[in-house]
């Protein structure tokens, strides 16, 4: 598939705010991006003409009940066969910030047997509670089955900021550890937390922002086309929007989040 030929859906509902830095992210990689409201892919049934799916960071309807759960269920049961039928023909669908909680809440992630009908996990309230909003760095960690990583080398640490009051990411007690090894055995851990040496933050508040279980801040499912992940990598895809970059000699281009948007454009290409 020509570039051009590649046509990228931006849901947004109400609540939802980082639609716009997300389309100008794919609009620099030179691909058609669209902000679509849900409503109107509900009514015109069309979700199966985009190459890829993105659900991006806001607090979708206030983020009441649980941050993501509304919208979730919403896209369940409003599009649950189109949504099936997407992720079984491979096609991208990738979940930031609250995207990440609606995939989890969706049961799309961690998805270790396709689409679950109830959660697999969860992201709860941060410890320490409260908003967190500032820059951390995550490991890659994937192995090579994420397709969203693929132009990041195994071990890298990127510089990426995260805004969240729910990005714990968590297994239910009696299945900890069990799903914990699963999801490192299935390659489907991508993202860790770490500090900027690539060393792992072991629980330690600020390195890790929220007290997710094993530092984790994005997994994929077991196939690597739908990917979630707590940080916003649109608000590190120029050089110019790093906070220190007035400091530098001279300001990069682009920063670490471009590296996921370019890995998705490719893979894409290659189908």
């Amino acid at each position: 598939m020509k570039k051009e030929e590649i046509s990228v859906c931006i849901l947004r509902v109400g609540g939802t705010n980082c639609d716009a830095e997300t389309k100008r992210a794919f609009d620099d990689l030179g691909v058609k991006a669209k902000i679509v409201h849900l409503n109107v892919i509900i009514k015109k049934g069309n979700l199966l003409n985009y190459s890829a799916i993105v659900i991006p960071g806001g607090f979708s309807y206030g983020d009441y009940v649980r941050a993501g759960a509304i919208w979730a269920k919403e896209v369940s049961v409003k599009l649950g066969s189109e949504l099936q039928k997407f992720a079984e023909a491979g096609r991208p669908i990738l979940g930031i910030c609250n995207g990440f909680q609606v995939l989890v809440e969706a049961g799309l992630l961690p998805g270790f047997e396709g689409i679950s009908k109830y959660p697999e996990a969860a992201l709860a309230t941060n410890v320490p509670i409260g908003y967190y909003c500032g820059w951390v760095y995550v490991k890659h960690e994937n192995r090579g089955k994420c397709i969203f990583t693929q132009k990041i080398p195994k071990g890298k640490a990127l510089r990426i900021p995260v805004a969240h009051a729910e990005g714990r990411f968590i297994f239910s007690k009696e299945n900890e550890n069990a799903y914990l090894k699963r999801l490192c055995d299935n390659d489907q851990l991508v993202f860790r937390y770490c500090d900027e040496n690539s060393e792992p933050a072991n629980g330690e508040y600020p390195v890790n922002p929220n007290g997710a279980s094993y530092d984790i801040a994005g997994i994929c499912n077991p196939s690597g086309t739908i990917f979630g992940l707590m940080p916003h990598p649109e608000r590190a895809h120029y050089g110019w929007q790093l906070p220190d970059w007035t400091k530098r000699e001279r300001m990069p281009k682009y920063g670490d989040g471009r590296l996921i948007f370019e890995s998705m454009v490719e893979c894409i290409k290659e189908k």
